[in-house]
């Protein structure tokens, strides 16, 4: 197991007005915080259970945590996966040692062939966040960053079914109460608003975000307790906010983190201090950076035009010679840059003088973007912005 860097973060501390430093579970064994809980599950169990092996079910950083964890202890391991699991995961857990098997098209399916697979074999389940030793590991996060940071004031953690908070709550507060721990969800998936409002772990009906770390749809038990005794607040963020909080990560921390692994800095990024409480100085868990290539692309676009740099529009213009270069020229000369350009003579609505056009630019920034609007406007486009 890896003692995670805490980092600075300059952009942070300047926009938040606190001192905000970055823990780079990012940078642990397997790219997430995981292993922490699943070795401290499997290091504990008898003799008798570590010969019948363990089986957990998970599409991603959790197969990998107990993969890893189970071949440091010798002991086998057997990961159920969901039929459509990102490829770069399925291959990392196979080389971390599990054997692994594609099960249904959820998580929730998989784990019922997981459960059927400990019955029929005596094989230990591994939950990802409902039991004690696992709380417990995770809890060496929350341990590491007192360590690190003596004087930290406030603790934010991406929270999904609440392991990884519940355990930095419960270790952090019996060192020192006083510390501020803030949970944060994706809005889209935020299950624990419900719950803790309901006093018991309570399930979303439905859920949808690109955080699928923490796309949990019903909070455990065991991290419950701890999560209502311990955690101060809980607050949720955007999808556009995730988005923007990666592509900061990777631009301005040269880190590479996933959509769930930066939730705690979109909550810096967006939420007020006084909506978070913040005391500092501040710390950020970043929890995982396990994220596929192809996502990887598809999020800092969209962080790119959440932010205000990055321009889709659909323009009709005359079907004539110079009137696209007459369109350029309004992009050139406001500064801004075409990344692509697609000329369609076919489109349902056209006349049969016009052609559409779909630029793709990238601006200088939101103030940019606006510019460029309105020089389309005033040179008589008119624009549909891309969806």
């Amino acid at each position: 197991m890896r003692r995670t860097p805490v980092v600075a973060s300059r952009v942070l501390s300047e926009t938040t007005g606190f001192a905000v430093s970055l823990k780079c579970e990012n940078l642990q064994r397997t790219g997430s915080f995981k292993p922490r809980g699943a070795y401290n599950r499997i290091a504990n169990l008898s003799p008798e259970e570590r010969a019948a092996g363990v089986v957990a079910a998970s599409a991603g950083n959790h197969a990998q945590g107990v993969a890893w964890s189970a071949t440091e202890l010798g002991i086998k391991s057997t990961v159920f996966m969901p039929t459509g699991a990102p490829l770069p995961k399925l291959v990392a857990t196979k080389a971390y040692g599990a054997q692994v098997h594609l099960h249904g098209s959820t998580v929730d399916e998989a784990l019922v062939a997981a459960r059927e697979f400990a019955d029929r074999t005596g094989a230990v389940l591994v939950h990802p966040f409902d039991h004690e030793d696992v709380v417990a590991g995770q809890g060496t996060v929350g341990l590491e960053i007192l360590e690190q940071l003596p004087e930290v004031g406030t603790i934010l953690v991406p929270t999904g079914g609440g392991g990884l908070i519940a355990g930095v709550a419960a270790a952090v507060k019996a060192v020192r109460p006083q510390v501020r721990i803030v949970g944060v969800q994706a809005e889209t998936a935020a299950a624990w608003p419900a719950s803790l409002a309901a006093g018991k772990p309570t399930a979303l009906a439905s859920m949808s975000t690109m955080a699928d770390g923490i796309a949990v749809g019903c909070p455990g038990e065991v991290p419950f307790a701890e999560v209502a005794a311990h955690v101060d607040a809980v607050v949720t963020v955007s999808e556009e906010a995730l988005s923007k909080a990666l592509l900061l990560c990777l631009e301005r921390a040269k880190l590479i983190v996933e959509p769930a692994g930066v939730a705690a800095v979109a909550a810096l990024m967006t939420c007020s201090p006084e909506e978070l409480g913040l005391t500092g100085p501040v710390c950020a868990v970043l929890s995982g950076g396990n994220i596929d290539p192809l996502l990887l692309t598809h999020v800092i676009s969209h962080g790119l035009r959440a932010a205000g740099r990055f321009l889709g529009v659909h323009i009709t213009i005359d079907d004539r010679p110079g009137a696209l270069v007459s369109l350029l020229e309004v992009v050139r000369a406001n500064g801004a840059s075409v990344v692509d350009v697609i000329h369609s003579r076919t489109g349902g609505e056209l006349a049969l003088d016009e052609v559409e056009v779909f630029l793709t630019v990238e601006t200088r920034g939101p103030d940019n973007k606006a510019e460029l609007l309105t020089a389309f406007d005033r040179a008589g486009y008119a624009v549909r912005l891309q969806n």
